[in-house]
């Protein structure tokens, strides 16, 4: 058996958690004296735990509504948290294809920054372009630096309040802090339930292709609506979602 010498457990020790990291951040302790509180409650009034909890987000952008779900370590199933409403929206409904199209994406992403020093007071990134919008998207200059963010203007985030962002961030730098790496988030053009997408398409005068991406988005949306689950999405060679 090896033993680690002194120095090495010491430095082991003495390693900040991501929590701790983030409350040197100014902005992140005043979220935390102003909506630890508010976040806790939400826990309470769902009657789940925040003890080692994991998060996953849904926005809609024609309802404008984003929403928070999370599961408690000992289930695999979802329960809906709390939602917050987009206090301003950007471009039409559809996909992001081009940078400066003003478009909030749609599609399967992940949280890949926390930013505490946003223009927008905080802020969180999504991994925008992902593999699909790589595929489907302009080759040269598909844009990026898309978040869920404080305030209330946009060319392509989703903007929820500063006191939205404090309660989400807070929520959000819990779960990682409770070991999870990967927060998925998803943005739908709408809610795609039965006949919605042939609804959308004739009331956008929407193209075959955004029609077929909305068809391959309608799977990854009911599969959760009516599992509650989360399950492993895939990029094949066309760019379409699969599990």
């Amino acid at each position: 058996m090896k033993i680690l010498p002194v120095f090495c457990l010491l430095l082991i020790l003495q390693q900040e958690s991501f929590k701790q990291t983030q409350l040197k951040e100014a902005r992140v302790k005043v979220a935390y004296e102003e909506a630890e509180d508010s976040v806790k409650k939400q826990f309470t009034d769902a009657h789940l735990s925040m003890d080692r909890f994991q998060m996953f987000i849904r926005a809609f952008k024609k309802e404008a509504v984003l929403e928070v779900w999370v599961k408690e370590r000992n289930t695999d199933k979802f329960a809906l948290l709390h939602t917050y409403d987009f206090c301003a929206t950007s471009g039409v409904l559809g996909p992001k294809r081009k940078q400066g199209d003003l478009q909030i994406p749609e599609g399967v992403y992940q949280i890949n920054h926390f930013n505490p020093v946003s223009n927008f007071y905080l802020s969180l990134g999504i991994n925008y372009p992902n593999a699909s919008d790589l595929i489907l998207s302009d080759k040269k200059k598909p844009g990026n630096a898309i978040y869920i963010h404080g305030g209330c203007v946009t060319i392509g985030c989703i903007p929820i309040t500063d006191d939205g962002i404090k309660e989400l961030y807070v929520t959000a730098v819990e779960a990682k802090n409770n070991g999870q790496e990967k927060i998925a988030v998803h943005i739908f053009p709408s809610r795609l339930d039965a006949g919605i997408v042939e609804q959308l398409v004739n009331e956008q005068k929407a193209d075959a292709k955004t029609s077929a991406f909305w068809k391959n988005l309608e799977l990854v949306y009911r599969d959760f609506q009516s599992t509650k689950k989360l399950r492993l999405v895939r990029v094949n060679s066309k760019g379409e979602y699969y599990f």
